[in-house]
């Protein structure tokens, strides 16, 4: 049997507001826990039921210097950005929008959900990109349910990998630097293995049900932080569970970060605010 990695800590997720009105669960960041290198933030956007006209979105805003991940589990969110990408993410959908030198872009829910209402649930990863490509093009990927790569578990629980590679099924995201992101809805009795590569960040967020990872207890809301050492991340699940995975390279490189835009120094920090206002971020 390969060695496990021991478990750093477990992280509780707190609700919060985010613009635009969205309810979050947010493990990180928090005043305690400020990013996780290379994820810069997660939040679970609801779940929540909207009546006829309640659903808000995110409208027109800035980015620049890191990558926005969204996915959705219920709802619709239609994005539309500066550099010309448009899609409308639907249920098991994701998009993956890297920011680079700077776009503008919003994330709003389609009008026929605004007037009906609905459920919506999802979830919004940040990523940093490294200080030698914080300047890229920026570049939107956009993938349905059906593209989506799963596999059925043995006990027929599903593993979706969006990206990176969980216990050998390869996920279809071209990632600006080695990210690993998989939704598995467990059954009872289902165990996925994966295999971080050493050095590399892996957490495992439950949103509903109840894991082990590698021998520690975790339940909804509850975000397990693995060490950076070599070995594999067993997690298992006795009645059923909802978890992402996520795994990426960490960059080690000083984060500078205030609203929208994610870079190295303040002083890049401050020039991106003033090409925003000056209408000279996006390129």
């Amino acid at each position: 049997m390969s060695p496990m990695r021991a478990v750093a800590e477990v992280v509780q997720a707190h609700r919060t507001v985010e613009g635009g009105g969205f309810v979050v669960r947010r493990p990180f960041p928090t005043t305690s826990l400020d990013h996780i290198d290379p994820f810069l933030l997660l939040d679970e956007m609801g779940p929540v039921e909207y009546g006829p006209g309640e659903a808000v979105g995110a409208p027109e805003h800035p980015h620049r210097g890191f990558e926005t991940v969204t996915y959705l589990l219920h709802g619709a969110m239609e994005h539309r950005d500066s550099s010309g990408g448009v899609g409308t993410i639907t249920p098991g959908g994701v998009q993956w929008m890297t920011a680079g030198s700077g776009v503008v872009h919003s994330e709003l829910p389609p009008a026929s959900m605004v007037k009906l209402g609905g459920k919506m649930h999802g979830f919004q990863l940040w990523v940093n990109l490294p200080a030698a490509k914080k300047m890229i093009a920026p570049r939107y990927q956009g993938f349905d349910a059906e593209e989506i790569v799963a596999n059925t578990l043995a006990n027929g629980g599903v593993m979706k990998v969006v990206a990176g590679e969980v216990a050998g099924v390869l996920g279809k995201v071209n990632t600006t630097s080695p990210v690993t992101y998989a939704h598995i809805e467990f059954a009872a009795g289902d165990q996925v293995v994966w295999a971080p590569q050493e050095g590399h960040t892996a957490l495992v967020h439950v949103f509903g049900g109840e894991v082990e990872v590698n021998g520690e207890k975790a339940v909804d809301g509850q975000m397990v932080v693995l060490e950076r050492t070599a070995g594999e991340v067993r997690v298992t699940s006795a009645n059923g569970a909802s978890v992402l995975l996520l795994g990426g390279e960490p960059l080690n490189e000083p984060v500078a970060r205030y609203g929208p835009f994610v870079m190295n120094t303040q002083a890049e920090i401050v020039q991106a605010f003033e090409e925003y206002q000056a209408g000279t971020l996006v390129r």
